[in-house]
């Protein structure tokens, strides 16, 4: 049944790979951001949807819109930053507003949280990404709340894929202490398909969604390199220096990708669960390096680059 579907925060990775995903489906999709230049992105790619540039932690007209939707998904969220007031206001302010415009009407809700809500690690991203599911659970809605770990895929401007172009642009490619801190990256493709899964059948729950496949963040970035063929060398930093560094380009860039908040993250030692996905939502795991050759191979996909 053809549903009709508000994507607040719909111009991120989460949002692009859904739309990619079920823009033939049939479903009337109202997409919203308030990032220009990749909600343009999105109108180009897929000029039969409804696009709104709106920062939905402010009133205006976009809240009309989400009173008459069958169906939300909750995509936006502030990852990186400086700054506490821009998670606050991203993932606790706009999340309020959204549930606010949406009232009684109760549609279904898809809530995109993070595993970090179950993490060890201590930051403003961890923080309100935790008040926000909060608000999602007492909102009294249908609802279902997915947990992803850290993604990848098509239109990845934060993670795997800026890892990829710096790899691409600098002459050695450095590695904070000995690189071996556990990640469970997820295909964000996969990810789109669970979220398609659940806006057609209406799952409820809480659900934490890892990559199937446990790696090692040193033996990510030689997986990267042999995919597409790099021949950028590979070094090991100290961890200190590292954090130095991070910290001294953060004086010199406003936003930057990477922040020693995110480095310290990137150590804590965290062991996500792993559940039976593939099955639970009937759709399969891409195998990684699969989903890696997908994301940086793909014809028409892999060039298409988000901005910061």
């Amino acid at each position: 049944m053809s549903k009709r579907i508000f994507l607040p925060g719909a111009a991120g990775l989460v949002g692009q790979n859904l739309v990619a995903r079920i823009a033939a489906s049939g479903q009337e999709i109202v997409a919203v951001d308030k990032h220009r230049a990749n909600l343009q992105v999105l109108g180009r790619l897929h000029p039969e949807i409804t696009i709104i540039e709106a920062d939905v932690a402010e009133p205006g007209p976009w809240q009309a819109e989400a009173a008459t939707c069958d169906c939300v998904v909750m995509l936006q969220a502030q990852i990186g930053g400086l700054h506490r007031q821009e998670f606050e206001r991203n993932n606790v302010t706009a999340t309020r507003r959204v549930l606010d415009a949406v009232g009684a009407r109760a549609p279904y809700l898809v809530h995109v949280s993070s595993s970090v809500v179950n993490s060890a690690a201590e930051d403003f991203y961890t923080e309100t990404k935790a008040a926000q599911e909060s608000l999602v659970q007492a909102c009294g809605l249908k609802q279902v709340i997915l947990r992803p770990t850290l993604m990848f895929g098509w239109f990845d401007r934060k993670h795997v894929g800026w890892l990829k172009r710096f790899m691409d642009r600098t002459p050695v490619f450095p590695i904070p202490g000995n690189g071996r801190y556990l990640r469970q990256p997820l295909f964000a493709g996969d990810f789109a398909a669970i979220i398609a899964a659940c806006i057609e059948r209406e799952l409820t729950g809480a659900y934490n969604i890892s990559g199937q496949e446990r790696i090692d963040y040193g033996d990510l970035i030689r997986l990267i390199r042999s995919v597409t063929a790099s021949r950028t060398p590979i070094v090991q930093i100290p961890y200190a220096l590292f954090w130095l560094l991070l910290a001294t380009y953060a004086i010199f860039d406003r936003n930057p990708p990477f922040t020693t908040r995110q480095l310290e993250a990137l150590v804590t030692p965290d062991v996500f669960e792993v559940i039976d996905w593939p099955t639970i939502f009937a759709t399969p795991a891409t195998p990684l390096r699969q989903a890696l050759e997908i994301t940086f191979l793909d014809p028409v996909y892999a060039s298409v680059a988000l901005q910061f």
